[in-house]
């Protein structure tokens, strides 16, 4: 990292501190005691203890509705969002202008390295709902001059003819949501080759940055190109691909102090295994300081910046291990993904005697050999044989939004 980029860290970093100790219970009552003795980087990380979910939502429960991570007046925040709750009760966050003009900046220089232009009309494929993502996402690509089509409400087959009518030139959604469109449009009959999608930026779940995933979608799209994204609605939007760039995210440092250590605490080296822990250095009304992620990720720094190689690559509670062999879901992705007739699948872990075991359901493609074939994929990828069966088509779950295959 340049000596500059680490003085416009440190200097953004040292102003939020204080005004967060000053203003936020939560802040004051854990940082108090060291912000005196914090005078660089290196003694931010030595001195400031990582900040877990379960912290936040602890004071939340402790709080209600809202906590004491705020810095300003009840009545100056005016945007609110929320965690997925998924395996908790969702963490509430409200943002003042300030703050979501900060998270919308995020997002446009991500539209920028991704070689998003203004003027280019953009399709958003979701529910939004009250998530940080979809919302920033959208709001930033009007105020950076997309042409903006929200899709939500519209069904698949509805968003497809969108796409062609209004000769769509952006996609965003999931890489779930890419591959069900993809997987849809064959069964209309719809001919994606003539669209006019350039771009299709993934987010919301890993897998973008996965090379089957893109294989599979540059079949599908091919006058498009793939470009991932990697966001929580805890810190904001984190990093992006770059325009041109096969795989991986490029994490935006001067927006964000990021690390990747190791379960003791200490960082990982280079193109080694850790998990992302991140401060947001300009999110001044909700402010964050080491916020663990829990999400697995492989540094490389480069001459351009710091580097997430091949994205985000699982997380740090969805490992699980099978005689020996350490498995995260995006691994299993990768390899399902290379057998192109497999649309849904689900993956069910057994656990009995302390050992853990699991199969794989795939949605039944109309011929013969995919579970056979998927097997031997296992088997050449991990040296694990894992027992796939195949399903009536149309019984497992469709996703939209983040997918839930392992149970």
């Amino acid at each position: 990292m340049s000596a500059s980029l680490q003085l416009q860290q440190w200097e953004a970093l040292r102003s939020l501190l204080n005004k967060a100790v000053e203003h936020s219970a939560f802040q004051r009552s854990r940082l108090g005691a060291v912000v005196a003795q914090i005078n660089s980087l290196a003694d931010f990380s030595q001195r400031v203890p990582l900040t877990k979910k379960s912290a936040l939502a602890e004071d939340q429960n402790c709080n209600l509705p809202y906590g004491t991570n705020q810095t300003r007046a009840a009545h100056q925040y005016q945007r609110f969002c929320q965690t997925s709750g998924t395996t908790a009760r969702p963490l509430a966050v409200w943002d003042t202008a300030e703050s979501w003009e900060w998270l919308l900046q995020n997002w446009r220089e991500g539209y920028r390295m991704a070689g998003v232009k203004p003027g280019m009309v953009a399709f958003f494929a979701f529910s939004f709902g009250p998530f940080l993502g979809f919302w920033t996402a959208f709001e930033a690509g009007l105020s950076l001059g997309l042409r903006c089509i929200p899709g939500g409400g519209l069904g698949t087959i509805a968003r497809l003819h969108a796409l062609l009518e209004h000769q769509v030139e952006v996609l965003c959604c999931t890489p779930t949501y890419a591959l069900h469109l993809a997987g849809a449009a064959r069964q209309a009959g719809v001919d994606l080759s003539q669209s006019r999608v350039r771009r299709i930026l993934l987010a919301g779940e890993p897998g973008g940055s996965l090379s089957a995933v893109r294989l599979q979608l540059a079949r599908a799209w091919p006058a498009a190109e793939v470009v991932d994204h990697y966001g929580l609605t805890e810190v904001g939007p984190v990093a992006f691909g770059l325009e041109g760039t096969p795989s991986g995210l490029r994490v935006l440092e001067e927006r964000y102090y990021a690390e990747v250590l190791d379960a003791s605490g200490a960082p990982v080296a280079q193109g080694e295994l850790g998990e992302l822990v991140l401060t947001p250095l300009g999110r001044c009304s909700w402010p964050l300081f080491r916020y663990q992620t829990g999400d697995v990720v492989r540094p490389r720094r480069t001459a351009a910046g710091l580097e997430l190689e091949g994205g985000i690559l699982g997380r740090m509670d969805d490992m699980v291990i099978v005689r020996g062999v350490n498995l995260y879901p995006s691994a299993v992705e990768e390899v399902v993904r290379k057998v192109p007739e497999i649309g849904e699948y689900r993956v069910t872990v057994h656990k009995g005697a302390g050992l853990a075991e699991i199969s794989v359901e795939i949605e039944s493609p109309g011929s013969e050999g995919v579970a056979p074939q998927l097997e031997a994929e296992f088997e050449r990828a991990f040296s694990l044989r894992i027992p796939v069966r195949e399903v009536q088509k149309g019984t497992l779950p469709q996703f939209e939004m983040k997918a839930r295959r392992w149970v």
